[in-house]
């Protein structure tokens, strides 16, 4: 019988006692052997094999098959309960149990439902040596219900609202999978705006005009019953006017400051916040006692949903999840409670007991709050079953005192709590059984001469047996120490000799009998290579023979086996084996390598080997210069703790000397694959020096360099194992900067696997306030590289250590640092804020300093919030436009530029440190004084008559004042563009039109306008207007000058309505009419009258036709000047000219083409002193005489 003991070698007293092994009653059970004939003829209580799990959700469109198999000796009978009530399955007609089996088919496909056989079922498996159950197995069908109907609204919102969806799933068996799709079932993207909560709702942060759509469809997906159901489609429609205003966050899940969370051990904590505001905010999550489990924690959802696995008691807790926006940040704490479920300690095992042994059943289990223990013996409570006298009972733990066989039987441990329970089955089989030697009889057992002989015994019986070893037939028991006996019955005999050789008895007794085996013993003689190959030199073509010649034991047939490179020879019929050789003909540099013969025979195995080298004579070829090649054989010699010594044997260097070896390493247990310059060496050094660092797997390559190049790196070293020492130095980067008011978090660059020189890689990190005279607080944290400090006061001063650990000890002592807790808001605002205008756009600001504590932060300046006060026409604007002006450090006074004249201003100052702002300093308000107006908007001629013309304006965008009059100057501007006497007149303020009387007809005038306060004169509006020839108002007002920028077209009168146009023509008329007459009575008259050849000459423009294609005058001429018209020039259908069309170009009044303008387009030049305009000659004119001048050319 084998133990529930580990192996132990056990030599036997040097006193001679007789070789028996005694299985001591120390052991409080026996373990059955797994042998088959052996489980055969011993009984043994039922044991529950298999079983359906406890929550056994069912598909109502199968048969229904509730598991329950058992193994036992006799085979056990089953029987089931139902609803704690024996479940009669003859009466159903529509149930069945296996058959040799305990599980139940029910069959609800043909008939019957599925929700009648509900409930609660427990197996039972029994036989003559007690009864085993199952756990209560609660059945339920699945459901997948359909959404109830709803009338869902469309749902209609401002760009920039939250929103949040509700799905609302049916209640479902088992819970349904939820998702949101269209109508396409495409799924809806998903981001940090838009999001699906763990309650299946889909939650806007803020809404987008691309949000809008019809087909919002929340999908439950039924995967017990491979069914989907789905939700009416949600209409949301987006307007897309201007976005709300920025908003900080608010949770839309969970609500309030605080909420609770409990869950079971070993489930998956989730949690969960969902945030809306504008921007879109971002959730952080940390842990408020503790940091968050690194190889256990997961976020999901953009960080929306913290999950942890594995959870267990140690992770309860308050977790805080913080969304952030540009505009704010929120905190939601939520507190965590782990509860378990009961779980195994010791799990009760299955005893097998000896009549009269003692033993326990141990049933310890764990849970919050902690498991109640109750026993059951065959199904029945410990309390109400039949009484056992070898038994007693104490909490979690059966004590069994001299038990008998009718001790036998099953015993159940329930562990149970709120939250679940734990069933277990243990029996307890008294056995009686004479003794078994379950080993082979005659069994040979043959071993090579000096080797260690194992003879087994192995055996079984209640009580447990005693077993003696016998040599031969003289019937005394070995006594000798050069046996060990094992506990398992085995007699090992360490150094086998020939005399070893013969026959071997075990014996094993009890009370109740005796069995004995026997066993056979030969020792053989070790196998040997007595003539081994040898090593070879020879020329490619010749033959070379291998000689192996084997002595082995004559009862042992041997198999020699050749092999070239640790591979089979090649199938190459100059490869020929006899009884002791190997040859090899015409051999060729192919068949360089090693060779080695392999003795093998059943029980061992030689080998040995030689090296074939190939040469040949051969001309010397001319040389090839290239890199070196690699070098090889790298040895590692000298192995010290930090240093070892590498020597290598150079490759060819291809007829270019060798200047340098560089000799790389790899650290195969830190960075694998990775190699690393070590040293160089010069070309003539074959060995090197190199220093180590402490636990490092070292692997050394070696490369060759000469003039032209790097060799390829030689093969690897064998790996080298430095011992392990203390860290030789810290972390980098030490700093310590808070990261909300009341932690101070410490961070630092970790050291590198290989810098570790050690494992166990920790950092002790030890902190301090800087004033005070606390000691230092220490914590040793695993291999990460920051630590979080909670609970500190707002920016106080610390000292702050990290130092590296590792198993072997402490680096150096570490350098102090300093750093400091997080900030917090500023609590003051600045003092005796008050403003000095220096002129109408400047005014200068000064303020009295905060407190230095109460800055609670670095301090990064101060910070003005200034505001023009709104007019009762802008008094309705939601928003208010303020300015913003920051100014570093500690200065207590600023500049404010830009400012508008005669405008009163609102102001206050705001302290600034490294988390944000302090509060507001009460508002200070300020008038700028008045300045000189803008120009006025417009300016414009209207109504022009023979002597006079009228102005209209709109007054100044930006009067900067009280308007306190307007002045208008004008000129006229004769033929030659030189300019006549300036007229200046004042007009009063409240005045928007002015008539200009007496004035000279047709005469253009150029006129310069604008508007004065108090302060002074703003800039001029230049504008340019003709008066009329006649009372008819002909008149065209000109395109402004260079300056005005805009292109205003000139006004023509329509001179066919004239009276004169009119008299003209008729007389024209009548004079043809007259010359038709002449020409007629002189043809008749037989006389020739050269009329074309006369028109030709004295061509009158008043009779030139018009053309008829498009209306416009011929080409008349200038009778003043001389230009003549452009050709093809035309007048628009409106009777108005366009500027490019006009009679006079606006640069001729301007310094040529380099004209400048101002802002509002208006022309800033300069009439120049030209007293004549040159002519312009055929196309190279831009220019065509207007009507006007055209007609003022007939008179």
């Amino acid at each position: 019988m084998q133990l529930k003991i580990m192996p132990k070698k056990t030599p036997l007293s040097a006193g001679r006692v007789p070789l028996i092994l005694f299985l001591c009653q120390m052991i409080s059970a026996l373990e059955v052997p797994l042998d088959p004939k052996l489980l055969e003829d011993l009984v043994q209580p039922p044991t529950i094999t298999q079983q359906s799990p406890k929550d056994y959700i069912i598909d109502p469109r199968e048969n229904i098959v509730i598991q329950c198999e058992a193994k036992g000796k006799p085979p056990p009978s089953f029987s089931w309960t139902r609803n704690g009530t024996h479940f009669d399955i003859d009466k159903d007609p529509l149930v069945t149990m296996k058959s040799d089996s305990g599980t139940l088919i029910i069959n609800i496909m043909s008939e019957g439902k599925a929700e009648t056989y509900e409930g609660i079922y427990q197996c039972t498996a029994r036989n003559e040596r007690g009864a085993a159950i199952s756990n209560n197995i609660v059945i339920r069908p699945s459901r997948s219900p359909l959404w109830t109907k709803e009338k869902l609204e469309p749902i209609i919102l401002q760009n920039g609202q939250s929103l949040v969806l509700p799905c609302r799933p049916p209640i479902g068996l088992p819970p349904p999978i939820i998702f949101w799709m269209d109508n396409s079932f495409q799924r809806l993207p998903q981001s940090e705006r838009v999001s699906q909560g763990l309650n299946g709702d889909l939650y806007f942060s803020n809404v987008l005009p691309e949000d809008t759509r019809e087909d919002y469809i929340c999908y439950a997906r039924f995967n017990h019953t491979q069914t989907i159901q789905q939700k009416q489609p949600i209409s949301v429609k987006v307007l897309s006017a201007k976005s709300n205003r920025e908003r900080p966050p608010t949770f839309l899940t969970p609500e309030g400051n605080a909420s609770n969370k409990e869950e079971l051990r070993g489930n998956i904590l989730s949690l969960e916040c969902i945030a809306e505001g504008l921007p879109t905010p971002i959730i952080y999550w940390i842990k408020e006692d503790g940091t968050l489990p690194i190889n256990r924690t997961f976020y999901r959802n953009f960080q929306k949903t913290l999950q942890i696995i594995q959870v267990s008691e140690t992770d309860s807790g308050n977790y805080q999840c913080i969304a952030k926006n540009a505009l704010g940040a929120i905190h939601h704490t939520i507190s965590v409670t782990v509860k378990a479920a009961p779980y195994w300690i010791m799990e009760p095992q299955n005893l097998v007991l000896s009549p009269g042994d003692d033993g326990t059943l141990i049933c310890r289990a764990n849970g919050n709050p902690k498991p109640r223990i109750s026993w059951l013996s065959n199904g029945v409570p410990i309390e109400i079953a039949p009484d056992d006298p070898s038994r007693k009972i104490d909490g979690d733990t059966v004590i069994f005192t001299n038990v008998q066989e009718r001790s036998s039987a099953v015993y159940q441990c329930n562990a149970s709590n709120e939250y679940g329970y734990l069933l277990a089955n243990a029996f307890v089989n008294v056995l009686a059984e004479p003794p078994r030697i379950l080993t082979s009889a005659n069994t040979l057992y043959q071993v090579i001469a000096n080797r260690p002989a194992l003879l087994d015994c192995a055996f079984f019986g209640s009580p447990l047996p005693t077993i003696e070893w016998f040599k031969g037939d003289k019937g005394s028991a070995l006594r000798d120490d050069i046996y060990i006996l094992h506990e398992n019955g085995t007699l090992e005999i360490p150094v086998a000799q020939k005399e070893s050789t013969g026959t071997y008895t075990c014996v094993a007794r009890n009370k109740l009998g005796m069995a004995k085996n026997e066993v056979n013993l030969e020792i053989k003689d070790p196998t040997r290579i007595i003539k081994q190959p040898e090593y070879a030199i020879v020329q490619r073509g010749s033959t070379v023979s291998f000689e192996c010649k084997v002595k082995h034991d004559h009862t042992l047939i041997p198999t020699v086996t050749w092999l070239k490179e640790n591979r089979e020879l090649p199938t190459d019929e100059r490869f020929t084996v006899d009884k002791d050789h190997l040859v090899v003909a015409d051999v060729n540099d192919d068949d360089g390598g090693t060779y080695t013969c392999v003795a093998n025979t059943t029980l061992d195995s030689v080998s040995a080997s030689a090296v074939l080298s190939v040469v040949a004579p051969t001309p010397t070829p001319a040389p090839i210069y290239d890199v070196p090649n690699p070098p090889f054989d790298l040895e590692l010699t000298d192995q010290l703790d930090k240093s070892v010594q590498l020597s290598w044997t150079p490759g060819d260097d291809n007829n270019s000397p060798i200047t340098k070896f560089i000799i790389e390493y790899e650290d195969a247990m830190h960075e694998a694959g990775l190699w690393h310059h070590q040293t160089e060496v010069p070309g003539t050094q074959t060995t090197a020096q190199l220093k180590l660092s402490p636990y490092v797997n070292y692997s050394f390559r070696v490369m060759a360099e000469n003039s032209l190049g790097r060799s390829s790196p030689s093969e690897a070293s064998e790996q080298y194992l430095t011992k392990a020492a203390e860290p030789d130095k810290n972390p980098t980067t030490v700093e310590g900067l808070g990261s909300e008011p009341d932690n101070l978090v410490i961070t630092w660059k970790p050291l590198s696997g290989f810098e570790s020189n050690g494992p166990g890689l920790q950092y002790k990190v030890s902190w301090r306030q800087k004033d005070g005279d606390d000691e230092w607080t220490s914590v040793v944290v695993a291999n990460v590289s920051k630590y979080i400090v909670s609970g500190t006061p707002t920016f106080v001063p610390y000292l702050i250590k990290v130092q590296a650990l590792n198993d072997v000890g402490f680096a150096p002592e570490p350098a102090v640092v300093m750093g400091h807790s997080g900030e917090d808001l500023p609590m003051v605002a600045p003092g005796n804020v008050h403003v000095t205008v220096v002129n109408s756009t400047l005014a200068e600001v000064h303020w009295d300093p905060v407190p230095l504590k109460s800055i609670r932060g670095h301090l990064q300046g101060y910070r003005i919030y200034y505001w023009k006060a709104q007019s009762s026409s802008q008094r309705n604007r939601r928003h208010i436009e303020k300015k913003i002006l920051t100014f570093q450090g500690s200065k207590t006074h600023g500049m404010l530029p830009g400012l508008e004249p005669f405008s009163h201003y609102t102001l206050n100052v705001r302290v600034v440190n490294g988390k944000g702002e302090g509060p507001a300093s009460p508002d200070r308000g300020f008038h700028t004084p008045e300045g000189v107006p803008s120009a006025p908007s417009t300016l414009k001629i209207v109504n022009p008559t023979l002597d006079s013309l009228t102005l209209e304006w709109d007054p100044p965008s930006h009067p900067n004042g009280i308007l306190t009059e307007y002045t208008l100057k004008y000129q006229p501007i004769n033929s030659t563009h030189e300019l006549g006497p300036l007229v200046d007149l004042k007009i009063p303020a409240n005045k928007t039109r002015w008539t200009l009387k007496n004035l000279n007809f047709s005469t253009r005038y150029k006129f310069y306008f604008y508007a004065q306060t108090s302060a002074g004169s703003g800039s001029q509006i230049t504008e340019e207007a003709v008066t009329t020839v006649d009372e008819g108002k002909m008149a065209g007002i000109l395109p402004p000058d260079v300056g005005a920028g805009k292109a205003m077209a000139s006004r023509q009168v329509d001179i066919a309505t004239q009276g004169w146009f009119i008299g003209l023509m008729c007389a024209v008329a009548l004079l043809i009419l007259i010359l038709l007459i002449v020409c007629f009575i002189r043809r008749n008259k037989g006389g020739k009258y050269p009329v074309k050849e006369k028109e030709d000459a004295h061509a009158d423009p008043e009779i030139q036709p018009m053309k008829e294609d498009d209306g416009t005058f011929g080409e008349y001429s200038d009778a003043e000047d001389h230009k003549p018209l452009k050709k093809g020039s035309r007048t628009p259908s409106d009777r108005t000219v366009k500027k490019e069309d006009s009679d006079d170009s606006l640069v001729d009044y301007g310094e040529g083409v380099n004209g400048q303008f101002n802002e509002d387009g208006s022309f800033i030049g300069q009439y120049s002193g030209k007293k004549e305009k040159e002519p312009a000659e055929g196309n190279e004119s831009s220019e065509a005489p207007s009507p006007v001048n055209a007609m003022n050319s007939f008179v």
